[in-house]
């Protein structure tokens, strides 16, 4: 079992919303430490239900780990859990929490377990589509969301709500999906294993069918929720990330800002991002473990992302930055 674990003296999002007077939940998996002293009801949360970790770190797996746990707060109530019932029991739970708390402020950290791998799904659901399991995991998880998203209409909420819908990361390579036209796969640097949905819902507030086009990182909803919750950010530490609020409601503020971000990797800076232009660095092979696969050696690229999204094209670094002479 890889060990990751949050500190217990970093600040949340839900310390920071809780000291502003929410209502605190994290629904699903969690993956941050499955000691006590780890679990999200010692990181702001007011309350816990899912997993600890990750779906495929039970008993099947690595035989020398206990059966895969589903814990209420910081008690298992069940183990192993049938996770065939999961995306269902966590939507039920997410509306429940939504329901008892709809007349104070509320923060809900639904990260659900599918369709991490090995995809499960209910029932009802199971080969309901013509893309296999997959993507009848996908069918049931867009139901979820629906459900999510009628009881935030049926109790009035939705004018007041935002909703994030995100992910973590793209398709990896060893299961077979797809990134397409997006090259490179999950736990890589190119766009393929870093680029992912976002959706951000708050009908009151952000105008629908826009596709705003400035790099952001999930990095930024600590400030941009603390700044909507009239809150203050942490004074005694760095917080990466900067409130996008602007660019979610279309404001020319954020548009003439170029962001830097920096694409690290194995212990390596491997890849710089400025603006449209995305240079990886030439790197020296290194091998961590427990990674597999070293890194290759490899000599400096750069493309424009605006017109190759799929970076196909390596302009030449030489060819174009100033500094090369």
């Amino acid at each position: 079992m890889r060990a990751k674990a949050c500190n217990p003296n970093e600040i949340t999002i839900a310390d920071t919303l809780k000291a502003e007077g929410y209502t605190t939940a994290c629904i699903g998996k969690w993956h941050l430490g499955d000691q006590k002293v780890f679990l999200p009801t010692h990181q702001g949360f007011d309350s816990y239900f899912g997993i600890p970790y990750s779906n495929d770190m039970g008993t099947k797996q690595f035989p020398i780990n206990p059966p895969l746990p589903l814990l209420r707060n910081e008690d298992v109530i069940e183990a192993p859990v049938d996770q065939t019932t999961l995306t269902r029991r966590y939507t039920d739970e997410a509306i429940s929490f939504i329901q008892a708390n709809q007349e104070n402020p509320f923060f809900l950290y639904l990260p659900l377990t599918m369709p991490h791998n090995p995809v499960h799904v209910s029932p009802e659901f199971k080969d309901q589509s013509e893309n296999g399991l997959y993507a009848d995991c996908v069918e049931e998880i867009d139901w979820s969301t629906g459900k999510i998203l009628d009881t935030l209409d049926k109790l009035n909420l939705s004018g007041r709500t935002l909703v994030i819908f995100t992910s973590d990361n793209r398709a990896a390579k060893r299961w077979g999906g797809s990134n397409a036209p997006l090259s490179g796969y999950k736990d890589s640097v190119q766009e393929g294993g870093m680029r992912v949905p976002c959706i951000a819902h708050w009908p009151s507030q952000i105008m629908p069918g826009q596709r705003p086009d400035e790099l952001t990182t999930t990095m930024d909803l600590f400030p941009t929720f603390v700044s909507l919750a009239g809150g203050d950010l942490p004074t005694d530490r760095h917080i990466d990330g900067r409130d996008i609020w602007p660019m979610l409601t279309d404001s020319e503020e954020m548009k003439t800002k170029a962001s830097v971000f920096y694409y690290y990797r194995q212990d390596q800076l491997q890849a710089v991002r400025f603006g449209k232009w995305k240079l990886y660095l030439p790197l020296a092979p290194v091998r961590v473990s427990p990674t597999p696969a070293a890194t290759a050696k490899t000599a400096p690229r750069l493309y424009d992302l605006q017109s190759d999204i799929s970076e196909s094209e390596n302009l030449g670094v030489c060819r174009t930055l100033p500094s090369c002479g």
